[in-house]
């Protein structure tokens, strides 16, 4: 999820040292468009980085096997939504089902949203800290056009043409398909309920899932899903008011640092050596130019919006790796903004070394890269010039950045000349109901306090069935990683109750099937 429009901030890791649980009997599959689906199956040795291993053997798969092939493969429509188009490709996914039941068991089925799945299914621990409870086999669905699931091959992101297809309705109908061929293909998971669970975009699919697809999916866990972040649901400021808060509450006089910091860049930029001294005291890969100040303040800011989406009680390399608590770490550094000009920004390089530097081993910093390359900024970007369309703004006086005031005309046109295509700012409330959701059921919504993110989510019960977790001291989606030993009790009472809603649609699916029978 980007951290707002038009920047990249956003969702996922690396997988070093935060995810606290090692990957089993991993089915890495594909839905294959024209051919036979590849099956591969990985074992990863208890090792946190994720799913990785040397294959056992070869042929039909055991648990520890790798098998390639697929019986009857299933085809993956580019278009579901028109006949004319038959073209298919293939859709990436993984299953995991060391604990899995046949009778009586479950399937969770996370949403992928904007990056490579085996990164999203490297850091959503919850979802295997909880498989033998709810005996339950994991599947994670990679979303189109991004990872390895092209419709178009390196053709994806030719043009708009090509983009045409990147949708979110076109990507849950791909899930739609891909649950009804699990469904066919794996014997006992026929008469099993099928549970979406997804964060930040992948939890807006999850709900969303749950609202077009309730014959489907029997519940939906949705965290930091900002499904109200669109029109005038939410006011367009309180994304970054809530980002300026984390730094007030992190440390005296950091927020009003930073607030300075952006007449310090304009002050020094115009002298005669200013940014050849910018470049040095940044310590930037490439010298700044006049044109580069305003790219180098988005970097800035959404530097400052990533370390409030990943503000986490533990060390991660989630975004960036980074220390336990980081706004409080960097806020160290921010304490006196009457300084000058010079002294302010070189505190500001402290916070920036922190963040992109914490391993020691950047020798400068790139003004066009904030997060890991796992994540697909030019479709995020196509999204959010489409259908995804958030305003966000700034006032300088509740938030401590420059005023920015959202225009829809000219956001309009800079996509036109990024893409070529407009944007339908009211569809994603036309096609999902915006605020107007209370005839669905079975969705947990969970935000975190802390993240920005939150301002756009629900965080009041609409119904009984339609529920909101609110969790003290949590940032972007904390609920869904690994447990950890560091994790505040907010936290844990969260996934509990979590868990408690899940066990719930599940009793309730195996009651309502016995009454039919």
């Amino acid at each position: 999820m980007p951290g707002r429009q038009g920047a990249r901030g956003r969702l996922g890791a690396r997988g070093r040292d935060e995810l606290g649980w090692g990957v089993e009997a991993v089915q890495v599959r594909a839905r294959a468009g024209g051919g036979a689906a590849g099956l591969r199956r990985v074992r990863g040795g208890g090792r946190k980085e994720g799913v990785r291993g040397r294959p056992s053997s070869l042929g039909r798969a055991g648990p520890s096997g790798l098998s390639r092939g697929w019986p009857d493969p299933e085809h993956c429509t580019v278009d579901h939504f028109g006949f004319n188009n038959v073209k298919t490709f293939k859709q990436r996914y993984l299953i995991a089902d060391k604990h899995w039941k046949k009778n009586g068991g479950s399937i969770l089925f996370y949403t992928g949203n904007e990056g490579d799945i085996i990164w999203f299914c490297n850091n959503t621990g919850f979802m295997w800290n909880v498989a033998e409870e709810l005996e339950a086999m994991l599947v994670f669905a990679e979303h189109r056009y991004y990872g390895e699931s092209l419709p178009f091959g390196e053709d994806s992101f030719k043009d708009s043409k090509h983009l045409n297809f990147l949708t979110s309705e076109q990507a849950l109908a791909d899930y739609a398909e891909l649950i009804r061929h699990l469904k066919r293909t794996i014997p006992g998971a026929d008469s099993q309920p099928v549970i979406a669970v997804g964060g930040s975009y992948g939890g807006m699919l999850a709900a969303w899932f749950r609202m077009k697809y309730p014959h489907l999916v029997v519940g939906a866990l949705a965290a930091s899903a900002p499904i109200w972040q669109f029109e005038d649901l939410v006011s367009c400021g309180v994304f970054m008011k809530i980002t300026t808060e984390d730094f007030r509450k992190s440390g005296p006089n950091c927020a009003e640092s930073i607030l300075r910091s952006w007449g310090a860049i304009n002050r020094i930029s115009r002298t005669g050596r200013g940014l050849q001294w910018l470049t040095e005291a940044l310590h930037l890969c490439s010298p700044l130019t006049s044109g580069d100040i305003s790219v180098l303040k988005e970097w800035l800011s959404e530097t400052w919006v990533n370390l409030a989406m990943v503000n986490y009680p533990y060390a991660t390399s989630f975004l960036q790796p980074l220390p336990a608590w980081p706004i409080k770490v960097v806020c160290q550094y921010l304490k006196n903004p009457n300084v000058s000009d010079t002294l302010l920004l070189q505190n500001i390089f402290q916070v920036l070394n922190v963040y992109y530097n914490y391993s020691g081993q950047a020798k400068c910093l790139n003004i066009s890269e904030t997060t890991t390359s796992s994540l697909g900024s030019m479709g995020w970007s196509y999204q959010a010039c489409t259908e995804m369309v958030m305003p966000f703004c700034t006032n300088g006086i509740d938030d401590m950045f420059e005023p920015f005031h959202w225009d829809l005309k000219i956001f309009s046109d800079n996509c036109f000349n990024q893409w070529g295509v407009k944007p339908r700012p009211f569809w994603i409330t036309t096609l999902y109901g915006g605020k107007n959701i209370s005839s669905h059921s079975n969705i947990v919504f969970s935000n975190g306090d802390l993240d920005p993110w939150s301002g756009g989510g629900v965080t009041k019960n609409i119904t009984d069935t339609l529920v909101a977790i609110n969790i003290p001291d949590a940032a972007h989606h904390l609920d869904l990683r690994a447990n950890t030993a560091f994790d505040p009790s907010s936290v844990l009472l969260a996934r509990s109750l979590e868990v408690k809603y899940m066990k719930g649609w599940i009793t309730d699916f195996y009651g309502s099937a016995r009454r039919q029978g």
